[in-house]
């Protein structure tokens, strides 16, 4: 039988509970308020222009095409439930960052806005949407037949756009680079939910690789755009593993709240 101390205990934790709720609700406000109301940085003062580095540069000495390798193999090295593609907030966004560059990358399935703290000096490579094929994950592929196999699924993406504070990055169509045969590793509790392993692949992919940003604020949003597909597309045995190796459920709008200091 349900008694009043039953009703008064129930009516305590609903209380309780709707307390910390709000609680969390205000924090979240209270940081993208404390964002938006400090100065952000002029970039009406920097040449947007040049603020990516070239496709056939070689960033910190080290090629764009290496680069964007890195970027794969930092994704696929954090466990899923501390991996930056799947955190909404942004406070895992330093999750296994360190060196010149830092990776950046989009939301899987919804719009989502991050907050994260960037060094000085620290340039950001991140992805506009892009593809990888691996022998983990397809292992009746041979080597050469990766990079084919990533460039059928990022043939779906038809271009993007990004901006920052509220000016567009231009040409960003011009970044689509396909990489080498490389390795990465797979934790526990991996991404790709595969046992952990080290494996090759060859990744193909829409990047944007920025130069280190001046000290303040920025608000960066960034979108790749895929076209429709076919339902006999959708139901090819590569749609497995799209999921995260490939473009499709990642086309939403990203927003990075960056504060560089």
């Amino acid at each position: 039988m349900f008694t009043m101390r039953g009703f008064f205990l129930v009516m305590g934790f609903f209380i309780i509970s709707l307390i910390l709720l709000l609680d969390s609700v205000n924090d979240t406000s209270l940081s993208e308020e404390s964002f938006n109301h400090t100065q952000s940085a002029d970039i009406k003062k920097i040449d947007v222009s040049d603020l990516a580095y070239d496709i056939d540069s070689n960033p910190f000495n080290i090629s764009y095409t290496k680069w964007t390798e890195k970027w794969w193999q930092w994704a696929y090295s954090i466990p899923w439930d501390t991996n930056p593609s799947y955190d909404d907030s942004g406070k895992y966004c330093d999750k296994n960052q360190n060196g010149p560059v830092w990776f950046l990358t989009l939301a899987y399935q919804h719009s989502v806005k991050r907050i994260c703290n960037i060094p000085e000096n620290t340039a950001l490579l991140m992805t506009l949407l892009n593809s990888e094929c691996s022998l983990a994950e397809f292992p009746f592929l041979k080597n050469q037949e990766l990079g084919v196999c990533a460039k059928s699924m990022q043939d779906h993406v038809i271009g993007g756009n990004a901006s920052i504070n509220g000016i567009q990055i231009p040409n960003i169509q011009i970044y689509r680079i396909q990489s080498d045969v490389f390795n990465f590793t797979l934790p526990e509790n991996n991404i790709l939910d595969l046992p952990p392993q080290t494996t090759q692949a060859i990744s193909d992919g829409n990047w944007l690789f920025l130069k280190p940003l001046p000290i303040g604020k920025y608000e960066l949003k960034l979108k790749g755009n895929i076209q429709t597909m076919t339902e006999n597309e959708t139901n090819t045995s590569i749609d497995k593993y799209r999921e995260f190796a490939g473009p499709i459920g990642w086309n939403y709008t990203t927003t990075y709240m960056l504060t560089v200091k």
